[in-house]
């Protein structure tokens, strides 16, 4: 890295302290997009870099709440709004032991520029909290949602900050978020939240939206080698919204996804997965991924494992951050993958990337290939401010345009940029340029 983009670099460290995936994501970004950085001097003079890693605002609080047994429990909710250049924050919320500051600020820093590539005119945002829905009944998540919406109702609007779903927040969540919000605010705001039920201000094809996108970008991708999903064998790992509806579309494209995971272990279905099956124990049950070996003849569970060493031709990691590394890459290339595209956010470890590019895999990062999830959001949006439902057809064909639109900018950008086919450059230093152009135009706020 140029001495001084380390510079920029170790100062961020120094002020975002053990925020591991959070540095990581601003190291990728950095070195991605060097030469331009370099190049621009009024990216420079301006201090782009500088701004756009540091959030213009995050928001940290309390979320007490009451479980069933009338005992009071204390989580806490974040919400990041990180660059509002190119409109109102846009990002989910995750609710996960996991979730952390260093998770929040990654996600809403990715988001910036995933955002970006849309064309939506979104900015960049991310919330959550640690709660766990897991194994909580429906009155313990709806008194959860409430007291989180409490405080989050401060800093959100339709023209402000539009939170949506990710991990552990589905329609459900949003529904009781929702509902809360019009309490305090006293009016039906339908744009202020995206994912909402399709009787009450939701958009077809949202559920579907990040999954179907994947796949829709993963088919572009295969089509700059004069090849297509038709036949091929696809790992996907979670069980998840993205994964089930990623699966659904591989299988419409005539390909056989083999796989599904999650915290509990992995599952191998040589028959390809059942997805109606899947549906069924996760959108429904919201069991794991065990019962649906046990309710498979041929399909096999195997505690505590991923699903990187059976053999297929691609890969979707589509669970969660970091969870291939470089021997997991290595296992891939040796069990004939020949792409990976992430369905979840960084999923793959510096490492692990860099050996997929060393290997001339088609590799593609979450903020372009993921992107679809976040676009559908927005064409929520538009129908909320119109006040008109357009159909599933209707929506699915705009996400198909813009999954194309950003398969095709992060080419050209990558080939302006002299480093062809490379999507990881092309994604963010296109996503990069249009942020940074506008905040040059915006002045110095």
């Amino acid at each position: 890295m140029d001495s001084r983009l380390e510079r920029i670099y170790e100062e961020a460290l120094k002020r975002n302290p053990t925020q591991p995936e959070f540095q990581q994501a601003v190291r990728e970004v950095i070195e991605s997009v060097e030469p331009l950085l370099l190049e621009r001097t009024d990216y420079q003079e301006a201090a782009i870099l500088e701004r756009i890693i540091e959030p213009e605002r995050q928001i940290m609080f309390r979320v007490a709440w009451q479980d069933d047994q009338n005992k009071v429990r204390v989580n806490r909710g974040y919400r990041i709004q990180f660059n509002s250049t190119l409109g109102p924050y846009k990002g989910g919320l995750r609710f996960h032991p996991s979730v952390t500051l260093s998770v929040i600020k990654f996600l809403g820093f990715e988001q910036i520029f995933k955002n970006a590539l849309t064309g939506q005119g979104i900015g960049g945002g991310k919330g959550g909290s640690d709660f766990d829905p897991h194994g909580k009944t429906d009155n313990e998540v709806m008194r959860f949602c409430q007291a989180f919406m409490m405080e989050l109702s401060k800093h959100i609007g339709a023209d402000i900050d539009v939170p949506a779903g990710d991990i552990g927040v589905g329609a459900r969540e949003i529904g009781y978020l929702f509902g809360q919000y019009k309490r305090l605010v006293h009016r039906n705001e339908a744009g202020v939240l995206t994912g909402k039920r399709v009787g009450w201000g939701g958009s077809l094809c949202r559920t579907e939206a990040t999954g179907y996108g994947l796949v829709t970008f993963t088919k572009a991708m295969l089509g700059t080698r004069d090849d297509s999903i038709a036949g091929k064998r696809v790992l996907v790992s979670g069980a998840g919204n993205v994964a089930i509806y990623a699966i659904e579309k591989v299988q419409k494209e005539g390909g056989i996804a083999v796989s599904i995971s999650d915290s509990s272990g992995a599952v191998y279905d040589p028959d390809g997965i059942d997805v109606e099956l899947l549906k069924d124990i996760k959108e429904v049950r919201r069991g794991r991924v065990s019962e649906y070996a046990e309710l498979r003849p041929n399909a096999q569970f195997r505690p505590d494992a991923k699903v990187w060493g059976i053999p297929a031709d691609l890969a979707l990691p589509c669970a969660t951050q970091n969870e291939v590394d470089a021997n997991d890459v290595r296992e891939m290339i040796a069990n004939g993958v020949k792409l990976i595209a992430e369905g979840a956010n960084m999923p793959l470890t510096p490492g692990a990337i860099e050996i997929a590019q060393a290997a001339n895999l088609l590799y593609a990062p979450g903020k372009a290939a993921n992107a679809g999830g976040v676009a559908t959001s927005a064409l929520e949006m538009q129908q909320n401010a119109s006040l008109q439902a357009w159909s599933f057809e209707a929506v699915e064909q705009k996400l198909d345009e813009i999954m194309l639109d950003i398969h095709s900018t992060c080419l050209s950008t990558a080939q302006e940029l002299g480093v062809p086919g490379n999507y990881l450059v092309g994604a963010n230093a296109a996503g990069f340029m249009k942020v940074a152009d506008a905040m040059l135009e915006q002045g110095i706020i």
